[in-house]
């Protein structure tokens, strides 16, 4: 009978897995990104604390000291964002893929501005706005399940887009730009923090990672800085300052990959065992890719500069030690 049947058809793909039908998903429509986004993020909101801790913020860490905490550097980042915004108390802050919620709440507490933060993902908005109403700021931040295309509601004061966009993909990154800097009063700012590759000699030849694309981050590109800087220009932008941040990532992703050990079988019991094994294994690849070099991350300082030509911003934005 099994010869007559001939070989048999191959295992179903792990639930863990995304699967895809067409390339459509590639040109990232909304539909496309809104699946991607879910898959990654709606993992659980419970798995997401015991790797992230208490900040839930999901990006790289601003670290004084190796041997600081998570908590102090992630709150050091929020706080760093919001400095190169030069944020003030009545500003409006639109925050770009928002998360759980944490650069919303540091802004308006911190800093008293108003925040509408954006996301596709169902479970992260309804925890951030929990959060929100446990600080008392239902007032100043409103979060929304809602892709950055259809915000209308400008002109922001300052736009903060923090590790989202990789999920934006070449095809559409000169159109993001293009809607951010249309979504900023004359004057305002953006603060792009984005993972970034390094260039490749045939960018032609540059194809997706086919375990993230598949099991972590389906359809998230990485572009060379450059690229991004040109895009933002190209969309009218003047780039005033990038700052690599590379090494704080590597002692990031090295924290959750300890936190997530350290919990690990109650983070089996929360996601499964081979979600679990799946960010187990991205993490502590993507550390060793920070540390080698083979991938960085930037903060990309922009201004919607007007025509007079006044960008704003002091004559020195930093101090060197």
């Amino acid at each position: 009978l099994v010869r007559l049947a001939g070989p048999p058809l191959p295992p179903a793909p792990p639930r863990e897995e995304v699967r895809r039908h067409s390339r459509l998903s590639r040109l990232h429509t909304k539909r496309s990104d809104r699946r991607a986004i879910s898959h990654h993020y709606d993992v659980g909101n419970d798995f997401y604390e015991l790797v992230l801790g208490p900040s839930m913020v999901y990006s790289c860490a601003y670290w004084e000291t190796p041997d600081g905490t998570l908590e102090d550097a992630q709150r050091d980042k929020l706080s760093l964002v919001a400095r190169k915004l030069d944020l003030k108390p009545g500003m409006r802050l639109l925050d770009v893929g928002c998360g759980w919620g944490s650069m919303a709440v540091h802004a308006a507490r911190e800093y008293g501005v108003r925040v509408v933060g954006v996301t596709l993902s169902q479970e992260q908005a309804a925890y951030a706005r929990k959060r929100v109403a446990q600080e008392g700021l239902t007032d100043r931040v409103e979060i929304r399940v809602q892709d950055y295309r259809d915000v209308a509601d400008g002109p922001y004061d300052a736009i903060s887009s923090i590790g989202m966009a990789e999920h934006v993909g070449s095809e559409r990154y000169l159109e993001y730009a293009r809607d951010l800097f249309g979504l900023l009063k004359p004057g305002g700012r953006l603060l792009n923090h984005q993972i970034g590759r390094r260039p490749w000699q045939d960018e032609s030849a540059y194809e997706l990672d086919g375990f993230i694309d598949a099991y972590v981050f389906p359809d998230g590109e990485l572009a060379p800085i450059g690229e991004t800087v040109t895009q933002l220009e190209r969309a009218g932008f003047e780039v005033r300052d990038v700052e690599s941040i590379r090494e704080h990532y590597a002692l990031t992703l090295r924290r959750w990959v300890a936190d997530l050990e350290a919990r690990w079988p109650e983070a089996v019991r929360l996601a499964g065992p081979g979600r679990a094994r799946v960010w187990r294994l991205y993490m502590a690849a993507s550390a060793l890719a920070f540390e080698r070099n083979q991938i960085g991350v930037n903060q990309v300082l922009a201004v919607r500069t007007p025509q007079s030509g006044a960008s704003g911003l002091p004559l020195r934005t930093r101090t060197w030690n």
